[in-house]
């Protein structure tokens, strides 16, 4: 049994435990049975699982359930989730005041023990609650418990184990992380007669075991000593790696701790400053949005988007050309370095208005009056080759905004990370999240004079107040991954097509003949010599990588999705990660156990 509470461990919490191939194939074997005898009544309006998220606000209610932190964890994986519990209103005459407190929430997910079905108070709770909020009951035990509730008509999911496995597998099916098609074998009730019962199918990711995805978990260790090799030798403070195959989340690991000296230990929930990863997260997917709906398109030039650039030489340059790479810019424009004392201020005033840091304010009017006009008068040298350049996601960000006539920030989140589920991700984390969450980035010693946490470590970014389509976003590991399983799913995810596949195929696939490059995502590089992104890496792999110490890389081949956090910049730059082929070498580690299988 010590073995399955192991394995439960690493199911649920993804906490730093040791997976052993063995107990997992135990618990495994328990899951799939709790899974094939889990029943979904009353879903006659197909309410599970779940869609459009950015439409519900969904409250997690615990009447009596033993397992509650297990189910609300993997509940928080598919979007966000408040809390409540019975027990906080037990000196209450009645749950008239738990109900209260949910008025705001449209959705709500009660988890009970059979037992507390004798109840009069609890089941009278529901039937109130479902008059006028879309309620779904989880029910944990014997089923003879059902005929306390015929006369509701929301869904209930019943299994009768009442168990932490049973508490990981329910938030599953309700997401549709888990699909279900068992009937029940008996009569319970007048309304719930055997043979009842609903089938749902899968449309996100699921939380399993890698032997879930036909790995074994052993050959998953050598991440664990790449990790801990990489902490030692100082090349980052802490490490996040999640790995999704065909799917199904299979690992999700913390290491180390977000400083050196008296850190907090790294969570596979907190947050990183993704660096150029905001590229393919933010501003990619609203180019490929605005080029589905035809405002954008690519064989079309800069100054037909941009009035500025009309009298300029970038005005001939065609949009896929900046999205390549191959609009002959310059790579970088140092701006912090011109930056005088009469450009910022300690405090905020009307004058100084842009936080580019805890007590650093940039003057009003900054990127308009002195960097945007630097980059739209910088010298084009070398179109027609592959020259990287942060100045085309600038010039991408303008683009996208006069099209869609909305901040990216705004557009990215409304168009994409809210209906997905993805709770961190987004710019100006400060503004939702506490220092805590957010893994600080470099001890900033000659730009804002402070440590960063929670401001974009990019010094151009920053200038322009946190949001940039070259830099600025941030987010967790699970987030990265719902909207990359999204794109490995050629634009499907969680019920809704965000993209058309041929659109996904378009920009992810190699689109130059001078680089590997896709439309505005990188790629396995032909040239076996580099080894990029890893020396196994299949030729259809492309993702981005962060200059922070981050990557995401999808192998279709594969069915993969690896992501990689970390704050190589804390307490300064190195090159360390990089010298030591940290990202590729655990690239490879999972390459190599995926193909060796169980």
């Amino acid at each position: 049994m010590n073995k399955i509470i192991i394995g439960l461990l690493c199911l649920c919490t993804f906490t730093a435990c040791a997976q052993d191939h063995q107990q997992n194939a135990q618990t495994l074997n328990l899951l799939n049975k709790i899974t094939s005898n889990t029943v979904l009544l009353n879903n006659h309006n197909a309410v599970i699982p779940l869609l459009n998220l950015d439409k519900q606000n969904i409250a997690s209610v615990n009447l009596g359930f033993n397992n509650q932190s297990v189910f609300d964890s993997l509940l928080n994986k598919y979007t966000k989730i408040t809390s409540f519990s019975a027990n906080d209103y037990q000196s209450a005459a009645t749950l008239n005041d738990l109900e209260d407190d949910l008025k705001y929430f449209n959705t709500v997910i009660v988890s009970l023990p059979s037992s507390a079905s004798n109840d009069i108070r609890i089941t009278s709770f529901i039937l109130s609650l479902s008059k006028n909020k879309q309620v779904i009951v989880s029910l944990f035990g014997e089923g003879k418990a059902l005929a306390a509730f015929d006369a509701l008509n929301v869904p209930i999911i019943w299994t009768d184990q009442n168990t932490p496995l049973s508490a990981a597998i329910i938030p599953q099916i309700i997401f549709g992380g888990i699909g279900i098609n068992k009937k029940l074998s008996a009569n319970f009730s007048a309304k719930y007669i055997a043979g009842s019962g609903f089938e749902t199918s899968t449309i996100r990711l699921k939380y399993t075991l890698p032997e879930d995805a036909g790995v074994n978990a052993d050959n998953l260790k050598e991440i664990d000593e790449i990790a801990n090799e990489a902490i030692k030798a100082q090349a980052t403070p802490g490490v996040v790696v999640l790995v999704a195959k065909n799917g199904k989340v299979i690992f999700n690991k913390a290491y180390g701790n977000h400083t050196y000296v008296n850190g907090i230990p790294e969570k596979v929930s907190d947050i990183f400053d993704l660096a150029s990863l905001t590229k393919t997260t933010a501003t990619t997917p609203t180019v490929m949005r605005l080029f589905e709906e035809n405002k954008l398109n690519l064989d079309t030039n800069i100054g037909a988007y941009i009035p500025k650039a009309r009298t300029l030489p970038m005005n001939e340059i065609k949009v896929r050309e900046v999205m390549l790479h191959q609009a002959g810019f310059i790579p970088y424009i140092p701006f912090h370095n011109s930056v005088t004392t009469s450009d910022y201020s300690r405090d905020s005033s009307a004058a100084y208005p842009t936080k580019a840091a805890d007590n650093y304010y940039i003057r009003k009017n900054y990127f308009k009056d002195v960097m945007w006009p630097k980059m739209l008068t910088s010298p084009i040298k070398t179109r027609g080759k592959y020259v990287y350049s942060d100045i085309s996601m600038y010039v991408m960000k303008d683009i996208v905004e006069r099209l869609s006539g909305v901040p990216l920030n705004q557009y990215v989140w409304d168009n994409f990370y809210k209906p997905l589920g993805m709770q961190t991700a987004g710019f100006l984390p400060r503004n939702r999240f506490s220092k805590d969450q957010i893994v600080p980035t470099e001890q900033d010693t000659y730009f804002r004079k402070t440590l960063l946490e929670g401001y974009v470590h990019d010094q151009g970014a920053a200038l322009v107040g946190g949001v940039s389509g070259h830099a600025g976003l941030f987010a967790s590991a699970n987030d990265l991954a719902i909207i990359y399983q999204m794109l490995l799913n050629k634009g499907s995810y969680g019920g809704q097509q965000y993209f058309k596949p041929q659109t996904v195929d378009l920009f992810t696939q190699k689109q130059s003949d001078v680089s590997r490059r896709g439309l505005g995502f990188d790629r396995w590089d032909p040239d076996l010599t580099k080894k990029y992104p890893s020396e196994l890496a299949s030729p259809q792999t492309y993702g981005h990588t962060g200059y922070t110490g981050t990557c995401v890389w999808v192998d279709p081949s594969r069915g993969l999705v690896y992501i990689f956090l970390s704050n190589r910049v804390h307490p300064s730059v190195t090159e360390k990660l990089g010298n030591l082929k940290i990202r590729g070498r655990i690239q490879d580690a999972i390459n190599k156990a995926i193909d060796k299988g169980l």
